[in-house]
């Protein structure tokens, strides 16, 4: 660890046999164990939350394909549970393979269905989630113009130029591009002139209580306006009380998402119950 010049090691103090350390290292290996054991039993799905037309009718926009998994009691597990602990390796990287093979799935099974999965930046270039790509894309080729991959702001932002280039190949096979998280990060704006991403997810720390918070109010009319400037299609995120929605609606987003329109659903409209749970290998 540094300060300023200085360097400290933190093993000659001690401090990383703390408990906490020791704490917090004993949790990311259950962790990990939880997501090995759910990954090799294919107890993985995803999660669908509806993204609605901002003042616009019923009928969702896309959905949001939110990876799950199961652990051994049968609870369904969020990503934000195990995504920190598995981020950086290549568990996480098999994790956005199987996100988009069961997004792609979704979307050969329901001709009308557009759905967004999640990936990190960190699986741009990783051979098996292209082989993935290409196997969903072969099979049905109108899967691309309904197919949308969110990316975090803040993992964009690990390797833009790499991104960029990613991101420019997959639209020319239809695929479209959301930056997740959008404020959340430090994402330059020269780096976001260059990515021209499709879509920008307004952060849900600015959206919750926006009705009632004058400096989030500015700042997510800041960000409205930049991605307006880019020619970006706006999304807010977290959208809970009918108070904030109609705040966002009338501050000019194009469309809302969050727990207000309706909660992830792992049996949508369109899937029987049995097949919400698990895809055979």
């Amino acid at each position: 660890m540094r300060f300023g010049r200085a360097h400290i090691d933190l093993a000659q103090l001690g401090l990383d046999d703390s408990p906490l350390s020791a704490a917090v290292a004993a949790r990311d290996q259950d962790v990990l164990a939880m997501v090995r054991r759910a990954l090799r039993e294919r107890d993985v799905m995803l999660a669908y939350q509806p993204v609605m037309r901002a003042g616009g009718d019923a009928v969702p926009a896309f959905y949001e394909g939110l990876v799950r998994i199961l652990d051994t009691t049968g609870r369904i597990i969020p990503a934000r549970d195990f995504v920190h602990a598995v981020e950086a390796s290549e568990l996480g990287r098999i994790i956005d393979c199987v996100a988009l093979e069961l997004g792609l799935a979704a979307l050969e099974d329901v001709p009308d269905l557009r759905l967004s999965i999640n990936m990190s930046a960190r699986s741009v270039g990783y051979p098996f989630w292209m082989q993935t790509l290409n196997h969903g894309l072969g099979r049905d080729p109108t899967i691309g113009e309904r197919l949308i991959l969110e990316i975090t702001e803040s993992s964009a932002m690990l390797m833009p130029d790499l991104v960029t280039v990613f991101m420019n190949d997959l639209r020319q096979r239809g695929i479209a591009f959301a930056l997740d998280d959008f404020g959340a990060g430090f994402t330059a704006f020269r780096y976001l002139r260059e990515f021209l991403f499709d879509i920008i997810k307004i952060d849900g720390q600015f959206i919750r209580g926006i009705a009632r918070n004058p400096d989030n109010q500015v700042l997510t009319a800041a960000l409205i306006s930049i991605a307006r400037h880019f020619d970006m299609f706006t999304i807010a995120e977290s959208v809970e009380t009918s108070e904030d929605a109609a705040f966002i609606q009338a501050a000019g987003i194009d469309c809302v998402q969050g727990y207000f329109y309706g909660a992830p659903s792992v049996t949508p409209r369109w899937m029987h119950p049995e097949r919400a749970t698990k895809r055979p290998a």
